[in-house]
């Protein structure tokens, strides 16, 4: 019988691996009218995967070091497609750290979801290879210090998106930048 770490980390590599799945169908531009809501939807489950490993106790390697987990997967026609799909919405004006420090930055969702995509499969890698500590230890890791704020962005400004699309945005301006953004 699987132990409670086993069947966490079986639990996080079913919703990476569909949050994956689901993050290039979406990238590939199949159903560019849907992105935005389909990518607010996915990123928000992620998000409450990676909220559960950041609840739990700090997962701790036996052996103190990650083994390496072989080549990381190539993500540039990843970001590509999302960067041609998110055209004239990619681009949102971010803080370096909320907390620390209140100085103005940038972001992109594109980048964002590719972070998250590179901690999730570098997480499955370790969890393929049958070492499921590795990858509860790295999804945590990751998430704490990096692919967490990006998710937590990343659905803030898909969500301001959404509301700005359905809400209150001019029918015309919105009709013009949707088009743009679709038919690059």
């Amino acid at each position: 019988m699987p132990d409670e770490t086993t069947l966490l980390a079986d639990e996080c590599a079913v919703e990476a691996s569909t949050w994956l799945t689901t993050l290039a169908d979406i990238a590939s531009g199949a159903a560019p009218e849907s992105a935005i809501p389909l990518l607010l939807l996915t990123t928000s489950q992620i998000q409450l995967v990676g909220a559960r490993l950041g609840a739990i106790s700090d997962i701790v390697l036996d052996q103190r070091f990650e083994t390496d987990p072989g080549p990381d997967t190539e993500l540039d026609p990843l970001r590509a497609g999302l960067a041609q799909l998110l055209h004239g919405v990619d681009e949102y004006a971010d803080l370096e750290d909320p907390v620390t420090s209140p100085t103005p930055a940038t972001g992109s969702l594109s980048n964002d979801l590719v972070i998250i995509a590179g901690a999730l499969t570098h997480g499955l890698a370790h969890h393929e290879a049958g070492r499921a500590s590795e990858a509860l230890w790295w999804w945590q890791y990751s998430y704490l210090s990096d692919w967490g704020d990006r998710a937590a962005m990343a659905v803030r400004v898909l969500q301001t998106l959404l509301a700005h699309l359905r809400l209150d945005a001019d029918a015309d301006l919105v009709g013009e930048a949707e088009f743009d953004a679709l038919h690059p």
